[in-house]
């Protein structure tokens, strides 16, 4: 058995041990779970981010569902931050969306290669919002090895994380939490989604959103707080503890440090 058999027999036993402890989730689950709120997010991104954690990010596209749960974020604040894309009040069409209403998913390209995926925080108007930058995969993880071609891990790291649930610029704006909704509304819509991408309608067949867990598996997990990954050219805002990892996932043993 090679390494990389033997690391993906692994992670496949470890997902089958928290399954049989944590219950099934099948994809009718799944689509039946509260979505989180615009109200939910309209909260400063550092309030946000570790909020996140533990909820559910969920897709579809024809191809089918994939989901995971939220482990690693990091906030980012403008107009003050440095990091940030919006630093000073920069507003560009690049990241308009950050300006939007909270809850939109903001997706940019980066490094000529990789679509990175961001919840918008904060009230329309303030450029705030949470990158989400690894998932431990629940649901579509078959789907996720097709789109990763068998490399491990699917969806750790914001670049792996968009490849596995193939979320690109065509998803930028796409609103990841919901206005609140009379009852069966939000059902009438699934029901109609479906039946769209079945005829192969245009655009039909695709979604994403964001979900809080099931009753059982809905407690806040421990966390860990670091610097944030790939900003060692902002300045003092490198050094802002503004990266949140679920403790004793992979993401969690990574360390982050730069120079004074």
């Amino acid at each position: 058995m090679d390494r990389k058999h033997a690391e993906h027999e692994a992670l496949e036993a470890e997902r089958n041990a928290r399954t049989t402890r944590d219950g099934v989730l099948t994809e009718d689950d799944i689509l039946r779970l509260p979505r989180l709120t615009r109200d939910f997010c309209s909260v400063r991104a550092l309030e946000l981010a570790p909020r996140l954690l533990g909820t559910i990010l969920v897709r579809r596209t024809p191809e089918g569902l994939t989901a995971g749960k939220i482990i690693e974020v990091e906030a980012y604040e403008g107009p003050e931050d440095r990091a940030c894309h919006a630093f000073g009040g920069r507003r560009t069409r690049r990241n308009e969306v950050m300006y939007g209403p909270p809850g939109g998913a903001y997706v940019y390209f980066t490094y000529g290669m990789h679509w990175m995926l961001n919840v918008v925080a904060a009230p329309e108007g303030v450029p705030h919002a949470v990158l989400i930058r690894s998932l431990d995969p629940i649901a579509g993880i078959e789907l996720m090895a097709k789109r990763r071609r068998g490399a491990l891990p699917y969806a750790e790291g914001p670049g792996r994380l968009c490849q596995a649930l193939s979320i690109t610029g065509a998803d930028n704006g796409t609103g990841l939490a919901e206005e609140r909704r009379a009852k069966g509304e939000r059902a009438m819509k699934d029901r109609a989604m479906s039946a769209a991408g079945s005829q192969g309608a245009p655009g039909a067949g695709y979604d994403m959103f964001i979900a809080k867990p099931p009753e059982g598996m809905d407690s806040p997990p421990p966390y860990i707080v670091t610097k944030r990954v790939g900003v060692g050219n902002s300045g003092e805002a490198k050094h802002y503890p503004w990266r949140f990892v679920v403790t004793g996932t992979g993401p969690s043993k990574m360390k982050v440090d730069y120079p004074e």
